[in-house]
């Protein structure tokens, strides 16, 4: 385990049995009006003007993924978990969307490449960040870029904090991104449905 990363992973949990429930916490289902709007707005700054191709690893139940569609890109969505996909596609029926499931850290795209590659709450879940990141580099157009949204939370209960800091996320796209940038996500009470005070952000990373 290198210098900035926790030792708590995801690998273990049974997303499977999260999936009925994951959509009540506000960042995940998007429910408020209020949340969606920030999510949306955000969003739609991290993303190209045009209508792109856009690679959803480990999209959850979609709700990223269809704030996508409805402006107006093209949604490839993956997760490990079937009960993950199986809300997602029912949540974007009738959209330009398709969801696979598989691997975030390896997703089964074939010789498909993207023009961005958004990634939310995924990294600190993966055992080698550093080689996920590697292999989505391979997976991006000349110019796509990387949409990351991270961050260093307490997730499970007397286990310790959870996550990647921001310093060791940027280090590791050093070497595969010519540009950069970190918005800081904390402060942002909207995205979140409450006020929180762990570390939150986002990168977004041209290739």
């Amino acid at each position: 385990m290198t210098k900035g990363e926790h030792a708590i992973t995801g690998a273990d949990l049974d997303w499977d049995s999260a999936a009925a429930t994951f959509d009540d916490e506000p960042d995940h289902g998007l429910r408020d009006p209020e949340v969606r709007r920030a999510w949306a707005s955000r969003l739609r700054s991290w993303l190209p003007d045009r209508a792109s191709d856009v690679l959803d690893l480990g999209c959850g139940t979609g709700s990223l993924s269809l704030l996508a569609a409805e402006q107006g890109h093209r949604v490839t969505g993956v997760d490990r978990s079937p009960a993950m996909v199986d809300l997602a596609r029912a949540k974007l029926a009738g959209r330009d969307a398709v969801f696979l499931v598989g691997d975030a850290a390896a997703p089964p795209v074939g010789e498909e490449r993207f023009d961005v590659v958004l990634v939310r709450h995924v990294l600190w879940a993966l055992p080698d960040p550093g080689r996920a990141l590697r292999h989505w580099r391979g997976l991006l157009r000349p110019e796509g870029r990387f949409v990351l949204v991270e961050g260093v939370w307490d997730t499970l209960a007397g286990a310790g904090p959870a996550g990647i800091p921001a310093d060791r996320l940027t280090d590791l796209l050093a070497p595969l991104a010519g540009r950069v940038r970190v918005e800081r996500l904390s402060d942002d009470e909207p995205l979140w449905g409450r006020a929180v005070t762990d570390e939150r952000y986002a990168v977004v990373a041209t290739a």
